[in-house]
């Protein structure tokens, strides 16, 4: 009887495992990290670093983006035009905003997509496969 719940419970955990393993090879995302924020010349340096994992080359990639100010306000609105970005490849850019410090940004939002192509033509990928992450006190995301 012990020897049966005992290869029960290795079954289960190497299921497990296999089910696991599938479903992280199954995973196809796109994310980009606010990964930093610095004061330069009255305005704010902010970093990204973009990973595409979705399987697809993005000839074009943009967003539209809103800063929100340190009360929730509107302040700006940009787009960021992150370019091609090809698979498994991972892909640091850097934009400035001009006359706001980064200590006065509560939060920027992907309010949308301002571009997303892939061999040649418009594709949903860019927002549908999007994780965001901060490791920054701004908050980011959409």
């Amino acid at each position: 009887m012990k020897i049966i719940s005992n290869l029960s419970v290795a079954f289960m955990f190497v299921t497990s495992l296999v089910f696991a393993g599938f479903a992280s090879a199954q995973t196809k995302n796109f994310t980009l990290e606010l990964n930093g924020a610095k004061d330069n010349d009255g305005g704010c340096r902010i970093t990204f670093v973009a990973v595409n994992k979705t399987g697809t080359k993005l000839d074009k990639t943009a967003y539209d983006v809103v800063v929100f100010d340190k009360e929730g306000g509107v302040s700006q609105f940009l787009i960021l035009e992150f370019g091609q970005l090809t698979p498994k490849k991972t892909k640091v850019v850097q934009f400035e905003l001009n006359d706001q410090k980064c200590t006065d940004i509560s939060r920027l939002l992907i309010n949308d997509v301002s571009d997303c192509v892939a061999e040649g033509k418009s594709t949903p990928i860019c927002l549908d496969a999007l994780e965001t992450k901060s490791r920054t006190n701004i908050e980011f995301g959409t």
